[in-house]
């Protein structure tokens, strides 16, 4: 079953980091990710850009509205995600809890939807 690992930051906890700290983390994430990967079991991974860079799109009643900024206010913004296949949710818990990203923020693990099974019900 595959899972998306979101990554969440504070950057007031990441700007609190030794000097150093963030690159030698980031170069543990990246180490770890090639693992996973030739494993087979890290799918993709991407960072975003900072909150700043975003759009929040919404539709109501008819009229499309764009708004600057993520799409809700918290201190913690989605800076990245990590696709995995994992065997099951521990495991995927247990890869979520391997990214040092969870020291500073927040790793969302949530299952993916069969979407070829929702495709073939809605018969699209």
């Amino acid at each position: 079953m595959k899972y998306l690992l979101m990554v969440y930051c504070d950057d007031s906890l990441l700007d609190a980091l030794p000097p150093g700290e963030f690159d030698t983390r980031m170069h543990a994430c990246i180490t770890h990710a090639d693992e996973l990967r030739g494993q087979g079991k890290l799918l993709d991974a991407q960072q975003l850009e900072a909150p700043a860079t975003a759009k929040s799109v919404r539709i109501r009643a008819g009229k499309t509205f764009v708004l600057d900024g993520p799409f809700a206010e918290t201190k913690e913004y989605l800076a990245g995600f990590n696709l995995v296949e994992a065997d099951s949710e521990e495991e995927a818990i247990r890869m979520a809890a391997e990214l040092p990203w969870a020291q500073t923020g927040c790793i969302e693990v949530r299952p993916l939807r069969d979407f070829a099974a929702v495709r073939l019900r809605v018969g699209a």
